[in-house]
């Protein structure tokens, strides 16, 4: 939170701090790294404050004042803390983190911040939060506690140590009346006990307390016990950006002037009122609000945040229409202003909403509401991409299915913005393919990798999710896990990067193996093994919905076949790095499970293969695996995918199966119907979703980022741009226009942009440009018939 006096030195830190974050020029440093900090036990101590319970709740100042003779060209720190923190460098924010992790593996930040200090007095001043029980699922934490470490003796200084000066801010507490949460508390802030201008250098600290202290700082793998074993932050801070409320939907009490959402006409609330105002952002969005008020003492304000207004029975219908709908009871912070001229207040943590209701009770004093308005955050990828083409639908589809993307990333990948902040295997494979295809940038997909590699269960399998304090295990999910590998191998030129997760890949298969039963399938499976929300809602079969028949009993088609594939890629992986003998032996198992799958749950009266031998539930899902994973004979696919696209009477994918439900599309010759396959996408934007929803309406989530998955079609599919070779050393295109008659699309491949520009002519022909990257090379493939491409730019005519 940020609470400051409107005075000209204040406003003028408010709006530099605002142009640093929003031009990202707060840059991680970590090619600036001391080689000592990455082996040795550091100087500096994590500190505290002391005499408090270091695992309960509470928001914490730290401070340390220096002088320096003259501005440093150079001035580089690295930060950490737990829960986390928020650096301020002479009233200026330079940074916040750390990164999350898990204590085996805890981020540090690297900063140089040289050109925010000078000469005379300087002060480091940080806020640092522990949420104690009611901490989000995805943070992971060991105590409360801060650390700065100077990169060399010119900035030793400021290593944090019993110099330093820490305060509690009682200001605090927790809006949550249960303690366990998903995404962490709202914060109810008592303006009347917070220390307004504590990271000012002029601000006076006598009365804070010494630090206490815990021990130095501990790289990672060097010593033999840690309390956080530090490495460095992998990622880019994340991106920080002023974002105005569009629209004031109802009112009651009060009458808002024409420019108040332009910060132009304050909200005056005469004393002893109660008032209420509905804002509406028009699209879903993850930002800091920020609200500025002067006045009002005594006064509560709420803030409440929705992704969409519901009515009385919980339905949430047209997200655009809002008669006799109100915001349900999720998320909300509550901010009670001291009287005191300007006060802003900021959460501690970003909000998901669309929807923004300010609910206001004043006292004894009038309040003035000076303005309200955000601050976009997410991970900041660039849409480096484009896509277009003579059906406007698509285009829609790419902008929503681009805000899901973004909105489902920030220092993790996302399943869902607003309800969980999760980064789950299964969702996180789609969306680190749209991260490559759209914004080029494979950051966030090496950093869950190796999240993910870093979750290992003794057993052998990953966790479903992590970082996560709750361990939860989705066996299905550890093999999607090994499929996301073998996409990087496919999509980046790092093979060191891919080696090194060989062994766990051996673990989790290792693990299916022990399941077989004597019937040559996977037999009863432990755990939730989840597969699409298709087989019932949460908690709706024993143990938990989304699970399919034969998962808990035995002999799964279904769960046998992502066996399969995930043993098909491994062999690929294998035979890549010279295992032939581990490859082979994937290879024969595969074989061998296939074959069972195929002898026991193959029904011939229906022409599909079952759920399980028993032949009483039949689903998409089993027929798209078998088809993926080669099944069937080749010239038995079209005919038995064709009865899984139009047989009603079959278990249906939902929206994240739907992936893979269109790599059997195109494996089997069908990619040019791709378009059909949208109307679920269309269907959600005509009821106003301005991201793509967890599963068809009634949908508990409206953001998830597994939805987000025609981004990447787009490009994989209608474009047909693909890696030929592992590393993407050579592209193969093969465009399926299906009714389009031109496209246009951009791809950043790492070597440069793919463009391809295409229109149908008659008689089945098409027609244009293609532009590859120098050193790229592949081949163009158009109905069966193919030339070959090199560098630069070539015509297409067929």
């Amino acid at each position: 939170m940020r609470h400051n006096k409107y005075i000209p030195e204040l406003q003028l830190l408010w709006i530099l701090t605002l142009q640093l974050f929003s031009i990202g020029i707060q840059g991680q440093e970590s090619a600036k790294i001391n080689p000592s900090l990455l082996n040795s036990k550091w100087n500096a101590q994590w500190i505290t404050y002391p005499a408090v319970s270091l695992t309960d709740y509470g928001v914490f100042h730290f401070r340390k004042t220096f002088n320096l003779h003259i501005q440093p060209d150079e001035f580089i720190i690295h930060i950490s803390g737990d829960n986390r923190y928020r650096l301020f460098v002479n009233g200026i924010e330079v940074c916040n983190g750390p990164a999350r992790g898990d204590l085996a593996n805890w981020r540090f930040e690297t900063i140089d911040i040289a050109r925010y200090l000078k000469p005379g007095k300087n002060v480091l001043a940080a806020v640092v939060w522990n949420f104690g029980e009611f901490m989000p699922i995805s943070q992971i934490s060991f105590k409360t506690a801060f650390i700065i470490q100077a990169n060399s003796n010119v900035e030793k200084k400021v290593n944090t140590g019993n110099n330093w000066k820490v305060y509690k801010n009682e200001a605090y507490a927790p809006v949550n009346e249960s303690p366990y949460t998903t995404i962490g508390p709202g914060d109810d802030v008592n303006g009347s006990k917070y220390p307004y201008g504590w990271e000012l250098i002029d601000f006076n600290d006598k009365e804070w307390k010494s630090p206490k202290l815990l021990g130095v700082g501990i790289p990672k793998g060097k010593f033999t016990f840690w309390d956080w074993a530090l490495i460095p932050r992998n990622i880019p801070f994340m991106e920080y950006k002023l974002q105005r409320i569009h629209e004031v939907k109802r009112t009651e009490n009060i009458t808002l002037g024409e420019n108040f959402l332009k910060g132009e006409s304050p909200i005056n609330i005469p004393a002893n009122s109660k008032v209420k105002i509905l804002f509406d952002q028009t699209y879903l969005t993850t930002a800091y609000p920020e609200i500025l008020v002067s006045g009002g003492k005594g006064s509560i304000i709420e803030i409440s945040y929705a992704e969409a207004l519901v009515d009385k029975k919980g339905v949430k219908g047209n997200r655009n229409q809002i008669d006799n709908k109100t915001m349900p009871s999720f998320s909300s912070d509550i901010f009670r202003p001291d009287g005191g001229e300007k006060r802003r207040f900021q959460p501690l943590w970003f909000r998901t909403y669309r929807y923004l209701e300010l609910t206001v009770e004043s006292k004894n004093e009038p309040l003035i509401i000076e303005d309200f308005y955000g601050y976009f955050t997410a991970y900041p990828f660039e849409e480096k991409a484009l896509f277009k083409s003579n059906d406007p639908a698509l285009q829609s589809i790419w902008e929503v299915g681009w805000r899901t993307a973004r909105l489902c990333a920030g220092e993790t990948y996302y399943d869902c913005p607003y309800y969980e902040q999760l980064q789950y295997v299964g969702d996180t494979r789609i969306q680190a393919l749209i991260s490559l295809y759209v914004a080029g940038d494979d950051r966030l997909m090496r950093n869950a990798i190796e999240q993910f590699h870093n979750s290992m269960l003794p057993m052998g399998l990953t966790q479903s999710r992590f970082p996560s304090w709750q361990p939860q295990v989705i066996p299905t999910f550890s093999l999607i896990w090994i499929e996301m590998i073998h996409d990087y191998w496919m999509h980046r030129d790092d093979q060191e990067f891919v080696k090194r997760y060989l062994n766990a890949i051996r673990n989790v298969l290792y693990w299916y193996g022990q399941q077989i039963d004597e019937s040559g399938m996977l037999g009863p499976m432990d755990w939730w093994n989840f597969v699409d929300w298709s087989f019932g809602p949460w908690e709706s079969q024993k143990p938990i919905g989304g699970t399919p028949a034969g998962a808990i009993d035995g002999n799964s088609s279904i769960i046998t076949l992502q066996y399969v594939h995930a043993l098909q890629m491994a062999t690929e992986l294998f035979e890549a790095f010279e295992d032939k003998h581990l490859a082979q032996e994937y290879r024969k198992l595969s074989q061998s499970l296939i074959s069972s799958s195929y002898k026991l749950c193959w029904d011939n009266v229906k022409g599909l293969l079952s759920d399980t031998p028993e032949k009483t539930s039949f689903s998409q899902h089993a027929n798209i695996l078998a088809i993926l994973t080669g099944m069937f004979k080749p010239q038995d696919n079209k005919t038995i995918f064709d009865k899984v696209l139009h047989d009603e009477n079959i278990i249906q994918t939902t929206l994240y199966f739907k992936f893979y439900l269109i790599q059997a599309m195109a494996e089997v010759g069908f990619a040019d119907d791709y378009l059909s396959i949208l109307d679920s996408w269309t269907e959600m934007i005509n009821m106003g979703l301005t991201t793509f929803a967890e599963t068809p309406e009634p949908t508990r989530s409206d953001c998830h980022a597994w939805s987000a998955s025609p981004n990447y079609h787009f490009f994989s599919i209608i474009c047909g741009i693909n890696p030929m070779t592992p590393g993407f050393k050579t592209v193969i295109i093969e465009p399926h226009l299906g009714s389009l008659k031109y496209i246009e699309a951009k791809m950043p491949h790492f070597a440069g942009d793919i463009i391809v520009e295409l229109k149908q002519i008659k008689e089945d022909g098409i027609e244009g440009i293609v532009v590859l990257p120098e050193g790229l090379s592949g081949k163009f493939v158009w109905n069966g018939k193919e030339i070959n491409l090199i560098s630069g730019q070539q015509k297409i005519q067929f």
